[in-house]
C-alpha cells in the first residue's frame, strides 16, 4: 500500500538553514537609556527579562549615570542560583563602593522606578550643571562589571 503523504525530508525540504547567522545571546539586547518613552507595561516586561537573564546566565546589570562629580554605577548580580537574592554594588566616585544583598522583589521595584524616571539621575542632584547625556542601563557579562573587590576601570 503506497501512501500519498510524504515525509518533509522526502520532498527536498531542508529544516536546517543552509547559512546560519552567529546568534547573539538573549541578554545582549537588554539595554535602555533613561529617560525613555516606554510604557509601564513595557518596562515591567523588560525588567522581568533582565531578572531572568541575571538568574540563568553569567551576567549582571549596570545602571550608569554621569554628572559633574563623576560616574555613579549601580550593579545587580544574582547572589543565589534560585534568583531570589541579588547583590547590589553601588559606586560613587566620591564615596567608593557599597554592597548589599537585596530580594528579587526589591530589585524589581528599584529597577522599575529607576528606568521610569522622566530625567537622568544627575538632573535630580543639586548642582549647577545639568546632565547632558542620558543615564544608561545595560546587561553585561559579569567579568565586564567592576565590583568593589576589583581595582581598575573596565
Amino acid at each position: 500500500m503506497t501512501s500519498e503523504r510524504q515525509h518533509p525530508r522526502d520532498r527536498g525540504i531542508n529544516r536546517v538553514p543552509a547559512h546560519r547567522q552567529p546568534s547573539k545571546p538573549p541578554w545582549s539586547v537588554l539595554e535602555l537609556r533613561v529617560p525613555n518613552d516606554r510604557s509601564r507595561e513595557s518596562l515591567i516586561s523588560f525588567v522581568e527579562c533582565v531578572l531572568v537573564e541575571l538568574t540563568h546566565a553569567d551576567v549582571g546589570a549596570e545602571y550608569r549615570s554621569s554628572n559633574v562629580w563623576g560616574v555613579k554605577r549601580t550593579q545587580y548580580i544574582a547572589a543565589d542560583p534560585t534568583g531570589q537574592r541579588f547583590r547590589k554594588c553601588h559606586y560613587d566616585e566620591r564615596l567608593g563602593w557599597h554592597e548589599q544583598t537585596m530580594s528579587r522583589q526589591d530589585v524589581r521595584e528599584e529597577l522599575l522606578n529607576r528606568l521610569a524616571w522622566p530625567a537622568p539621575l544627575a538632573t535630580n542632584q543639586s548642582h549647577s550643571h545639568p546632565a547632558e547625556e542620558p543615564d544608561t542601563f545595560q546587561v553585561k557579562q559579569t567579568w565586564k562589571l567592576r565590583t568593589g573587590s576589583q581595582t581598575g576601570e573596565r
